[in-house]
């Protein structure tokens, strides 16, 4: 791990609105994660349910996601058409600049680079993909909202 770049703890947070920000890792720094990149080259559809339950705020799941990603990777081929999109609503959501070049241009030339830079994105802003939203905001609430243990009970005759 490079110096200056431990993971974020605490809120994740959002950049200011129309405030435009940095995204946290270059597209090509995939390989600073050995672990990662490993996995979105081979099962990039893993990748991509982790972060697309992220940004659709636990909307969609993350094994939705990626059994939407198979899908159309196996019947189409077109299946960055549809992570494109994600990156699309990551960038609005955080006011990140559409760098290198635009998102679909990104995801066509270089998928699992694309994925591998918006996991890292997530990770830096706080947010854990490895856990899924609701455990995400269970933890930005300090654990509230969880599951509430049972009132005292009696024995009745």
């Amino acid at each position: 791990m490079k110096p200056g770049t431990e993971p974020a703890t605490g809120v994740p947070v959002g950049g200011a609105p129309g405030a435009p920000t940095a995204w946290s890792s270059g597209l090509f720094d995939c390989f600073d994660d050995c672990g990662l990149c490993c996995l979105t080259c081979w099962c990039p559809c893993i990748t991509f349910g982790k972060v697309a339950e992220i940004v659709d705020r636990g909307a969609t799941s993350c094994g939705t996601s990626g059994a939407l990603y198979v899908l159309l990777a196996s019947l189409t081929g077109c299946h960055w058409i549809y992570s494109c999109t994600y990156r699309s609503k990551m960038r609005a959501q955080y006011a990140l600049p559409d760098a290198p070049c635009c998102d679909c241009c990104v995801h066509y030339c270089c998928e699992p680079c694309a994925l591998v830079q918006e996991y890292k994105e997530l990770k830096a802003r706080g947010y854990d993909p490895e856990i899924g939203w609701h455990l995400n905001q269970e933890r930005r609430n300090g654990g509230a909202g969880g599951v509430n243990p049972p009132g005292m009970q009696e024995m009745g005759r």
